[in-house]
């Protein structure tokens, strides 16, 4: 398939951006590595720079992941909130490396933990972004069984998105994990319903139907290609995958 062109030329005001937390770890596994943030506040500087109003929720893998720890023997509960709390730590380094590069930044969440970052809310929210800020939400949905990829889904209806754009590995969505498939193929453009017909994993399911409900398109894109977040929303290119309704 090919990209529909217009829609990719059409003018942004105002993006979502889900960034990988065990990306930050830059294949340690563990941790925060500053290069790696570096990068995220270089792509981010590319758009915002344009005028183009930026919220940003980012994962905590690098540092806990709840449904992980639920299969070491930690409570589910329990540990949801303790991969809440990771995604606050490196949404606090990501503000700080923002305001290093002059950008300012506030970090919300759906969880309160005073005094680190305020409480989230809709209209809190818009009103940094319409304020210049760049608004980094943690604290996922701030309630247990909820991915971060669910998290970027809601902010992005609650904060009224034109598009979300999931930072992956991967330069978009394939019929296979491009990693492990050498024949796998890639989608240019998809509906929600072709690939929830083809049990395609791009975010979960929650997420998935949120942005689909919302008329909200996903953008699935190589967050490691430099100058790649600029060359989507500002100059139109096709890059990555575009997943919208039919």
């Amino acid at each position: 398939m090919n990209f529909n062109k217009t829609f990719f030329m059409t003018s942004y005001k105002r993006i979502l951006l889900k960034l990988s937390g065990e990306s930050l770890a830059a294949g340690t596994g563990h941790g925060i590595d500053a290069s790696v943030l570096d990068k995220y506040v270089v792509e981010i500087k590319s758009v915002y720079e344009k005028g183009i109003e930026v919220g940003v929720v980012l994962g905590g893998g690098n540092i806990f992941r709840g449904v992980s720890g639920s299969q070491k023997g930690f409570d589910r509960v329990q540990g949801d909130y303790m991969g809440m709390l990771a995604t606050i730590i490196n949404s606090l380094a990501l503000q700080s490396a923002l305001e290093n590069a002059g950008i300012k930044s506030v970090v919300l969440s759906g969880i309160a933990v005073d005094p680190l970052c305020e409480r989230v809310s809709r209209r809190k929210a818009i009103q940094y972004l319409e304020q210049g800020y760049v608004v980094i939400i943690s604290g996922g949905t701030g309630n247990p069984f909820f991915t971060t990829d669910s998290a970027a889904a809601l902010r992005a209806v609650e904060i009224k998105a034109d598009v979300l754009l999931k930072g992956t590995r991967v330069d978009g969505v394939y019929t296979a994990d491009p990693e492990k498939d050498p024949h796998a193929t890639k989608f240019s453009e998809i509906s929600f319903d072709m690939a929830y017909e083809k049990n395609l994993k791009i975010m979960d399911l929650t997420a998935f139907t949120l942005c689909m409900e919302n008329n909200i398109p996903i953008i699935v894109f190589d967050v490691n290609r430099e100058g790649n977040l600029k060359e989507i929303i500002i100059e139109g290119k096709p890059n990555g995958t575009l997943v919208k309704n039919s």
